[in-house]
């Protein structure tokens, strides 16, 4: 009687598709709710499975990337995908309690041990209204240039080390409000305008 039960629940069970490992070959990103192709590793195909992530985090993860299916109800037809990874790209080797962000092109953010965030990509671009930075000691840019194609205020004291250059279209000017202290040469198209200027 007993091994008569056992026996029909295990049939039963075994018609129940359990969670399975599939690679996706196929993302869909214009809905509200992405959809994938994944080729299960038992040969079955999933169509237009949804693929759930966690909210404020979206991908578009590319070919090859392996998953976890979850057939709601047992029925893999009604697959959803869970989790994702891609091996390859990956990034390895993070000391624990790091976390990062990555591309298959190598892009990144990692959020590093030591307080520390370190991105690398080739065009980091900003789109926003205000941008405000509070460093309480110092921003440090090492790049052999910085440009700036609107106005450019300073409240505090700026210290030049290599000189200084400045240009402009016709009518533009250089205007000083205050006390102009130099220590040195001051020239106009060649003439001394300085303390060293004779009549």
């Amino acid at each position: 009687m007993i091994a008569d039960i056992d026996a029909r629940i295990r049939r039963h069970v075994a018609g129940i598709r359990q969670t399975f490992r599939g690679v996706l070959t196929l993302v869909k990103t214009a809905g509200a709710v992405q959809l994938v192709q994944v080729d299960g590793l038992a040969g079955e195909q999933l169509q237009d499975a949804e693929l759930f992530q966690h909210y404020g985090l979206t991908s578009n993860p590319p070919p090859g990337t392996m998953a976890v299916v979850v057939p709601v109800g047992g029925k893999t037809s009604h697959g959803i995908v869970i989790a994702t990874e891609h091996g390859s790209y990956r990034l390895k080797n993070l000391a624990s309690g790091e976390v990062a962000i990555y591309t298959d092109e190598g892009d990144s953010i990692v959020l590093k041990r030591g307080h520390l965030i370190e991105a690398t990509t080739h065009t980091f671009r900003l789109n926003t209204q205000v941008m405000e930075v509070n460093a309480s000691t110092r921003i440090d840019f090492n790049t052999p240039m910085v440009n700036a194609d609107q106005a450019l205020n300073v409240s505090g004291l700026t210290t030049l080390t290599d000189g200084i250059a400045i240009s402009g279209g016709a009518g533009a000017t250089a205007t000083i409000t205050g006390d102009l202290v130099t220590v040195g040469t001051i020239t106009n198209n060649g003439k001394a305008i300085d303390s060293s200027h004779q009549h």
